[in-house]
């Protein structure tokens, strides 16, 4: 009898216990979002709510034979995996790379986070070898002619690989009891008493004792709006514009030797601008990309299957005062002056058109030795659509550029525009980035305006799981 008494007890007990568990919305299943995840699980009743679609019906690229085909019209910056999920899956594993998280929680931090991360990845299926940088005298040529080069330490997934590993993170995670609530879209936070306890999404309630808002940098100006409704500070970042540079592989193979994704800062002359290389892809491919207002361009490259090319982008950085700071709306002008002047399509043009000040055509363009891996595009002239002053900069860093990788600025160089890096909004935070004002409310990722990146962002999530367990636990 008191056997069963007993086990009356404890099972009343422990349906209590399931009854009170506390609950955790999280707004994406982006790198942040999966990353907060994988900490909250076990801990908490975890929904994420998540705009887009499965990674498994997200993929822009197939395979016919031995080549590669691409859609090449895909949104992809929605769905499980985020805007990273369905890129070429580098994994950049310095604090210096990729955002401000060391000022928020200090290098020791970041690079502890970073490891997690790293491990995170490799126990989903990334390569789980230890990437060396070799000493190069790329480093002291780019040095002698006035450019900063980052080596770092890097792993590159591949674009055609990466899908499965997110697919191994969302299946592990719903073993252990995450749910997904896919193509569904939060409309708004709700709060109470200056303290988060749900949102509304798809038109319905779902409520929760912490919510942590991750949806990505295309979600940024989602997010604003929301901190502008509880009145959380808000601060506008900088936009990066430019172009995808297409140059044949061999052209750029010392570098990729050096680092897969090589990191290349420059101060132009005429401007005294920031310009930077990011997102190389190595033998990849040009891929559209698509912006709210317009469409731009991207890169992907895979383990299995190459191309002859190298692409990389190539990015001045905006940052705007008054009387408009509001960065983004300054970068969507341009993506909507380009689509119009490309007929809904990204621009080409050969470098030596711009620089003779003509647009290009299919003919000169067949006159290049470079074949364009984005046969989706019109042949214009990029001058038109970019700002002035973005060009004389894209003109003068490939310039430079050359005298530390000879022949990136050949005629016969390919320009496609335009690429954008939206700004995110940056919210005021306190500890473990919860939000100014409102308790139990949290931000992470590219979104929140601090990372850049998957595995910054990823590590940013992490950081706010932790913050709600430490209060869970308390």
């Amino acid at each position: 009898m008191w056997q069963r008494n007993h086990y009356i007890i404890f099972g009343k007990l422990l349906i209590e216990g399931i009854a009170t568990k506390r609950k955790v919305i999280i707004v994406g299943a982006g790198p942040a979002g999966l990353a907060a995840a994988n900490e909250l699980a076990g801990h908490a009743d975890v929904l994420i709510i998540e705009k887009g679609r499965d990674i498994g019906q997200r993929t822009c690229q197939v395979m016919k034979g031995r080549d590669c085909i691409y859609c090449n019209v895909c949104s992809v910056t929605a769905g499980v995996g985020g805007a990273g999920g369905m890129s070429d899956g580098k994994l950049n594993l310095s604090p210096l790379i990729g955002g401000d998280l060391v000022d928020f929680v200090g290098m020791k931090r970041a690079e502890e986070l970073f490891e997690m991360v790293d491990a995170y990845f490799v126990k989903h299926g990334a390569p789980p070898e230890d990437p060396h940088v070799p000493p190069t005298p790329l480093v002291q040529r780019a040095a002698a002619n006035g450019i900063e080069f980052i080596p770092i330490r890097q792993k590159h997934i591949g674009s055609d690989m990466l899908p499965k590993v997110i697919g191994s993170m969302k299946a592990d995670l719903e073993k252990r009891g995450v749910r997904f609530l896919l193509e569904t879209t939060v409309e708004s936070v709700i709060a109470k008493n200056n303290k988060a306890i749900g949102v509304m999404a798809g038109g319905k309630r779902y409520m929760a004792d912490f919510v942590l808002l991750a949806p990505g940098r295309s979600g940024s100006t989602w997010l604003g709006e929301q901190m502008k409704k509880f009145g959380v500070p808000i601060k506008y970042m900088p936009i990066d514009v430019g172009v995808r540079v297409e140059v044949p592989a061999v052209v750029y193979e010392e570098a990729v030797k050096t680092n897969w994704d090589p990191k290349f800062r420059m101060y132009t002359p005429t401007y005294d601008d920031l310009v930077r290389t990011f997102c190389t892809c190595p033998y990849g491919f040009v891929v559209q990309d698509t912006y709210e207002s317009g469409v731009g361009v991207n890169g992907h490259s895979q383990r299995n299957c190459r191309s002859s090319n190298t692409n990389f982008a190539f990015l001045t950085k905006i940052a705007l005062t008054e009387p408009l700071e509001n960065t983004n709306e300054y970068g969507s002008t341009i993506a909507e002056q380009a689509k119009t002047i490309g007929g809904g399509k990204p621009l080409l043009q050969r470098l030596g058109d711009l620089k003779k000040g003509r647009r290009s055509t299919w003919d000169r363009l067949k006159r290049s030795y470079v074949n364009p891996t984005l046969k989706a595009v019109t042949p214009g002239d990029i001058s038109m659509a970019l700002p002035h002053r973005v060009v004389t900069d894209i003109l003068e860093g490939l310039d430079m550029l050359d005298r530390v990788v000879p022949g990136v600025a050949s005629d016969a160089t390919l320009l496609y525009a335009p690429e954008i890096k939206f700004a995110a909004i940056r919210p005021e935070t306190r500890e473990d980035f919860e939000v100014a004002v409102v308790d139990n409310l949290y931000v992470a990722g590219d979104g929140a305006g601090v990372t850049r990146g998957i595995v910054p962002a990823a590590a940013m999530g992490i950081s706010c799981a932790q913050g709600i367990i430490k209060k869970i636990k308390a």
